[in-house]
């Protein structure tokens, strides 16, 4: 289908992008890889006066260390972030996960910034976000704000971000020393996840120390499984992880539709868990 018509600008910074959002208010929409937004103007799902296109500013790309953070530019595509040796050393779960997304075409052309910002609870990253206890640093009129993942992602396709906000970086904390694990379940090659699975673990002694799991497509945000996390701390062998994982689905509201009813996304969740934790765990 053709898109509704809308105006377009392409600013060379933040500074300039921001006020061009700010100028025209919530009838604007920000364009990076364009792999979430163009099928919406094809399909007339959006309907945008003015497309902000930040695909040219340099700033916003690249891969660099703060400390024990990697900070990760918005517009970074996902090809780049599977093969930056920072990323690949320092937040292997990131690296492992964005290497699911889509295919390689899709990996070229989409962003970091953009998957996190569509706030789809079917995409693989920002259920990854969670489990990384990522956050998201946001430029405004008013200047700079971090928003932690937890908070970013209010319900099904939005976020915290203002309309006259954008998305600059990721900060990740760097989880040197963590298994780590993505499991989904998809009915086909390179499509959505009908459930994903973002486990990192942290061992002591032969026990799980500490683990974090994120869950992909089980309501109408990226969830973290916060039951079955505290369910795993001590767990020491395979049936101590099974035992846990039966609480993955705890507090979940998946949803109805042609892929999965909720009942089986519930049993999904906590398939996959007892799978992911495993593997991170190096007990598999």
């Amino acid at each position: 289908m053709i898109p509704p018509a809308f105006d377009y600008t392409r600013p060379t910074g933040v500074d300039e992008a921001v006020r061009a959002l700010a100028d025209a208010g919530e009838e604007a929409k920000v364009l990076a890889g364009g792999q979430s937004l163009l099928p919406l103007l094809r399909l007339r799902l959006a309907f945008p006066e003015l497309l902000v296109d930040v695909g040219r500013i340099p700033e916003l790309r690249g891969v660099r260390e703060d400390g024990g953070t990697l900070v990760i530019g918005a517009l970074t595509t996902h090809h780049d972030v599977v093969h930056d040796p920072l990323v690949r050393r320092h937040a292997g779960l990131l690296a492992a996960a964005t290497a699911t997304v889509a295919d390689p075409a899709v990996r070229h052309r989409g962003t970091r910034g953009g998957s996190l910002a569509h706030a789809d609870p079917a995409g693989d990253l920002p259920a990854v976000a969670l489990a990384l206890d990522a956050e998201l640093v946001v430029a405004g009129p008013g200047g700079r704000r971090t928003i932690p993942a937890r908070e970013f992602f209010v319900d099904y396709l939005q976020s915290a971000l203002a309309p006259d906000e954008l998305l600059v970086e990721v900060r990740i904390p760097k989880t040197d020393g963590w298994g780590f694990h993505y499991e989904k379940f998809h009915a086909v090659a390179q499509s959505w996840a009908i459930v994903g699975v973002a486990a990192l673990v942290r061992r002591d002694d032969g026990h799980i120390a500490e683990a974090r799991i994120g869950l992909t497509n089980m309501g109408s945000t990226p969830l973290r499984a916060t039951a079955a996390e505290q369910a795993l701390s001590g767990a020491d062998g395979p049936q101590a992880v099974a035992r846990a994982a039966e609480a993955a689905a705890e507090g979940t509201r998946p949803s109805q539709d042609l892929s999965a009813s909720p009942e089986y996304r519930e049993h999904l969740a906590r398939v996959l868990t007892r799978r992911a934790v495993l593997t991170a765990g190096g007990m598999g």
